[in-house]
């Protein structure tokens, strides 16, 4: 094999010199998290009463509890007036508008966060989310992503009948995260409502490591919608699920070891928290953890040009490493 970016094995398989280089470019830069919250048409002042409710609970989260500058959030709904003057009427042309935003203020490998919250529908097979005018569709939403290549995507359609997102957007670094398996469940949707809990609360930190992952909002809510359903006696009419290694094809419950969940497992809002940030020790460990997560995520975007076994061996050496850093993570923190 030879040694350079770009070079390649007889099997098309990217080289082993290529992949060292590639995976040191994971922390060479400060990366930022950046979050795009869409809520549309409502149909009624209930739902529009409880999507700017949630809207609003995300954005003051993302800027108050997980760091994420104020300048990086754009918010598009139904009624601007809302908003306090910093959003804007969430209709085609300004959520088209928002992705260009998004991709002259972003950089390769910032985190990009985009959560739609409202109703969705399908129409002759087509899965789109219904907004104040003409609608986008999923297809509409993979050309707007074509707008931030080498960005991290988390793109989360809390809307009824969006799973047919998960196959229109399914791609190298990107996790999709929808509240339907289908277009055929139609009906309004409660996972918005816990998605949010999860970066509002404490609930959804399953490691303790002052920080909340996609994968982990993720599980806390679609644990607490069938909880909800549980208690209110209903059947569950929404069933979520999240795809993130590019096949196209969601689960409902990832391990985040293998397949579904491992990326999103690195996708944090914000940086480290401010309690981490005032120990030096821990500050340093939580550094290291980022920045080996940072790897995985980039050799999960190689997996498609590499062996099967260099990527496994180097998949394993890594989470090994991960796993060793959160051990020494627990120890420090134990001591307090």
């Amino acid at each position: 094999m030879m040694g350079s970016i770009g070079s390649r094995g007889r099997n098309g398989s990217i080289g082993i010199a290529a992949l060292t280089l590639l995976l040191s470019f994971g922390s060479l830069t400060a990366q930022q998290s950046h979050l795009l919250v869409v809520t549309g048409s409502s149909g009624e002042p209930k739902f529009e009463a409880l999507f700017h409710e949630w809207a609003a609970k995300l954005i003051t989260s993302a800027t108050t509890r997980h760091g994420v500058p104020a300048a990086n959030v754009i918010y598009l709904t139904e009624k601007p007036e809302v908003g306090g003057g910093r959003a804007a009427l969430s209709s085609r042309e300004n959520v088209q508008k928002a992705f260009s935003d998004l991709a002259a203020r972003s950089k390769s490998g910032d985190f990009v966060m985009i959560v739609l919250i409202g109703h969705g529908s399908q129409q002759s097979g087509a899965a789109r989310f219904n907004l104040p005018g003409p609608d986008l569709t999923a297809v509409d939403y993979k050309l707007l992503l074509e707008r931030l290549p080498e960005r991290r995507i988390g793109f989360v359609n809390a809307a009824s009948a969006s799973g047919g997102f998960v196959q229109a957007l399914s791609g190298e670094n990107r996790a999709i995260v929808t509240a339907t398996r289908s277009g055929n469940e139609a009906n309004e949707t409660i996972f918005a409502k816990f998605f949010v809990e999860a970066y509002s609360g404490d609930g959804a930190d399953a490691d303790k490591d002052g920080r909340v992952s996609l994968l982990e909002a993720y599980n806390y809510a679609q644990k607490e919608v069938e909880r909800w359903y549980g208690e209110q006696n209903r059947l569950m009419t929404e069933h979520a699920q999240i795809e993130d290694d590019g096949d196209a094809k969601g689960t409902s419950k990832p391990d985040g070891r293998t397949g579904d969940g491992l990326f999103a497992r690195g996708m944090v809002l914000g940086g480290i928290p401010a309690a981490v940030a005032n120990n030096p020790e821990l500050k340093a460990l939580y550094e290291q953890k980022k920045s080996i997560e940072d790897k995985i995520n980039v050799l999960r975007g190689m997996k498609a040009r590499m062996e099967a076994a260099v990527y496994d061996r180097e998949l394993e050496k890594l989470l090994v490493e991960l796993a060793e850093t959160n051990l020494k993570i627990k120890a420090v923190e134990s001591k307090k």
